[in-house]
């Protein structure tokens, strides 16, 4: 049906009428209900209080229960049972796990529920049936509920109308950023990491001292009740509407409560007080300084955690590595899983095991392969592969005073908690002098009947409406009337009128104290700052359980570890074919002789190497190829053909092999004798298609490659012709065809061998030296002399 039908509206005729509807605008408006249910109602946490719905409705069910930090524990289930029957109608899973998590230590920076029984533990492990366990209030959560009696906080029906609950906790600890909240809504969610309460408690005092509490002067607008399903969603503003710019957020208004500062706050003044969150597992944040403040001033960042550590030697040189503290929400039990399946799978070639010791504290053990490990490069390893480090996604999204959801930086949240305890402060304060004029007023009657007692006595024995005659003779109210005829007859002696006069005396100092309070807004800014004083005393850092947990460090420096880090190192000898088989075997202590090859086929290559070290390969096409030696087949059988390692076409051949080394230079030229240097920092393949350096000429291929030392360079023809001359002629480069070395008319190039002028041209077990060197001097590109008799050129120079 079309959205333009009669009575699209959606408007209930209240007649038992059927309306047709646009099945699009039903479904938009009902998805809409829900949407905004689950983001006020379940997911997401005031800012005033911290909590989520079923965490308050949790708290005030047992603080009804008196289940006091000084009595004694109930049973979960009574627990449970009270909140789903009176305030939270939802599964009693649900709500048993929501209080499981409050008692947690090591998922609540300050637990609000002190559990006696099995609540589960760091492992992962699932708490016991709520029939099993009990639980009662801890003196935090009780911080939490202090007031709430004296009219500090509204309260609204249960969704049954038969009780009445809060519509938050007059909270006089800063819950939402000291225990934190994760929540996923619809269309949004929330990750608040937790805090250390004394440094909450400093920065909220420096914003009162300073001044910056925006809104403080005036009471918060009663909220919207979202929680009731028959809220017109449409009702409730959007984000930002209705705002100016550069206006103050509306659940910040305007200030009158204290002077206008002209020095506000920074983000960096309270990134100073409190450089990190405090996670209750502990860990290291490494994050810089910036990046923290960043994310305190956005409300939305990404904060890198690290498992803490520390080598304990085990005698001989040996050394073990123990975890003490791993990052916040990773289970103990999957952490260790993991890690031995890295072991397994050969993933982790510097670990040797991975054992758990834990008892009430952690202590992971990781043993390494080899006393040689280093152990900074080792954790490194593991940062990158395991939970052992974790970023936690940081998203301050929560309720504001009026219902709304909105993501706040961190100065705005500590302004919105001041403000709320600005608030309460008043309220309270106005209920208790409400009490005090109403218990003056009782105690001015006792006073006015002591006085004339006896014509007081003689009213009520002769008249017959007592009160009435009170009220006339004494001009006294009702109430004053009601409590003279209730007293006791022991309270009419002098001892009681003289407790009666004290009791009076001070009770109108602390009415002319609180009028004052109600009056100077700089003495209610006291009472907080004072309220956060003792705050802090109670659970700051000075307390066990307020000393902060998690370590700020630096932030990695970003360095790439190289892989030849985790893999053990040992020496092995590389055997390579003439028909292009390849193996290693362990040690450097092989003797070539007693290799066996296939048959038909025999030794080519012999290289020593360390399996860290990188073998490099260069192929008749000016192609070079890097395998790791640590992959190279091992094992004293035949080995792999090479091709199977490196994708080298079938019609080029293998020129020569050697170990990568950045530091040394090559000189590489084809048979038609062009070439030049290349740094081997500019051969290494990152791909088993390998990277072309020499590029031949037309019917050349590659011929040699040698690493160069010294000043001089002699090529040898296979025209037997020998040019020498200065290797500062022959330029460096990154890849090409080079430059002409020497010329032929008919033959190729040979061998070349780079020397020093001074030591003279090593051949074979002779040497070419002075003036015998000195005929065969020319310029690059000559094409050279006979080579000397006597000197073969069958082998090259070798």
């Amino acid at each position: 049906m079309n959205d333009g039908a009669p009575g699209s509206d959606g408007d209930d005729p209240g007649d038992g009428r059927i309306v047709p509807i646009g099945f699009a605008k039903a479904l938009g408006d009902r998805y809409l209900s829900y949407a905004l249910s689950t983001i006020t109602a379940r997911s997401l946490p005031d800012v005033r209080d911290g909590l989520k719905p079923v965490h308050r409705r949790l708290l005030y069910a047992m603080r009804q229960l008196k289940l006091d930090p000084a009595t004694a524990p109930k049973k979960c289930a009574r627990v449970v049972g009270d909140v789903i029957g009176q305030y939270h109608p939802h599964g009693d899973q649900s709500v048993y796990e929501a209080l499981v998590r409050l008692a947690q230590p090591f998922s609540v920076r300050y637990p609000l529920v002190d559990g006696q029984g099995n609540f589960g533990n760091i492992d992962g492990d699932n708490a016991a049936a709520m029939r099993y366990t009990e639980a009662r209030l801890t003196a935090f959560a009780q911080a939490l509920l202090d007031g709430i009696d004296e009219d500090a906080v509204d309260f609204r029906p249960t969704y049954d109308e038969e009780g009445r609950e809060p519509l938050v906790l007059p909270a006089s600890v800063p819950n939402l950023l000291a225990n934190g909240a994760q929540g996923i809504a619809v269309g949004m969610a929330t990750n608040i990491p937790p805090h250390n309460v004394g440094e909450l408690c400093a920065a909220l005092t420096l914003l009162i001292d300073r001044s910056d509490v925006a809104g403080a002067g005036r009471p918060e607008q009663p909220p919207a009740n979202n929680d009731d399903p028959n809220v017109d969603p449409e009702a409730v503003p959007a984000e930002g509407e209705g705002e100016e710019p550069g206006a103050p957020p509306p659940s910040l208004p305007a200030n009158p409560g204290l002077p206008m500062t002209a020095d506000p706050v920074t983000v960096g003044e309270l990134a100073a007080l409190m450089p990190g969150p405090d996670f209750p597992t502990g860990g290291e944040l490494v994050e810089t300084a910036e990046t923290i403040t960043e994310t305190y001033r956005t409300g939305r960042g990404s904060l890198r955690l690290r498992a803490r550590w520390s080598v304990e030697k085990t005698g001989q040189g040996t050394y073990i590595i123990v975890v003490y503290e791993i990052p916040y929400q990773v289970p103990k039990a999957k952490l260790i899983e993991k890690i031995a399946d890295l072991i397994n799978g050969r993933h982790l070639p510097l670990l040797n095991d991975v054992r758990d010791e834990s008892a009430d504290d952690v202590r992971l053990v990781l043993e390494p392969k080899s006393r040689n490990v280093d152990p900074d490069v080792l954790m490194e390893h593991l940062y990158r592969k395991t939970d052992l480090e974790t970023r936690f996604g940081v998203n301050l999204n929560v309720l504001d005073a009026h219902g709304v959801p909105r993501i706040m930086g961190i100065k705005e949240a500590l302004q919105a908690f001041l403000v709320h305890r600005h608030t309460v402060l008043v309220r309270r304060s106005r209920h208790r002098l409400a009490k005090i004029l109403d218990r003056l007023a009782v105690l001015d009657g006792y006073l006015i009947a002591f006085l004339n007692l006896d014509e007081v006595i003689r009213i009520i024995r002769e008249e017959d409406d007592a009160k009435a005659g009170l009220i006339a003779a004494f001009a006294l109210t009702d109430m004053q009337a009601e409590a003279i005829l209730n007293m006791r007859l022991r309270a009419l002696r002098k001892l009681e009128e003289i407790e009666i006069r004290r009791e009076h005396d001070k009770l109108s100092a602390e009415r002319a104290e609180l009028e004052a309070l109600l009056a100077e807004g700089a003495l209610r800014w006291q009472r907080i700052r004072d309220e956060l004083a003792d705050i802090r005393t109670r659970f700051g850092s000075e307390t066990e359980l307020g000393r902060r947990r998690t370590v700020i460090g630096s932030a990695p420096t970003g360095t790439t570890v190289p892989i030849e880090a985790f893999i053990e190192r040992e020496p092995i000898t590389v055997f390579l074919s003439t028909q292009g088989w390849i193996r290693s075997v362990k040690g450097h202590q092989a003797d070539p002789t007693e290799v066996k090859y296939k048959e038909g086929d025999s030794e080519r290559f012999v290289l020593r190497c360390q399996t860290t070290d990188k073998v490099q390969i260069m192929a008749s096409t000016g192609r070079f190829y890097s395998i790791a030696a640590d992959k190279l087949p091992r094992g004293r059988g035949f080995g792999e053909p090479l091709r199977l390692s490196v994708d080298m076409p079938n019609d080029s051949e293998v020129v020569t092999v050697f170990v990568y080394d950045p530091e040394v230079k090559l000189i590489v030229a084809a048979d038609d004798g062009r070439g030049f240097i290349v740094s081997q920092s500019e051969t290494l393949a990152q791909t088993k298609a390998g990277r072309q350096v020499l590029s031949p000429g037309k019917g050349a291929t590659a011929m040699v490659c040698k690493p160069v030392s010294g000043d001089m360079i002699a090529l040898l023809g296979t025209n037997h012709k020998l040019l020498v001359f200065s290797l500062s002629e022959v330029p460096e480069m990154a890849k090409g065809r080079g430059v002409i070395l020497q010329k032929y008319k008919e033959g190729k190039l040979l061998d070349l061998k780079t020397f020093n002028d001074a030591e003279g041209l090593k051949w074979g077990r002779r040497t070419l030296a002075g003036q015998d060197l000195l005929g065969y001097r020319g310029a690059r590109a000559g094409a050279g002399r006979l080579r000397p008799k006597g000197f073969s050129s069958v082998n090259g120079f070798n």
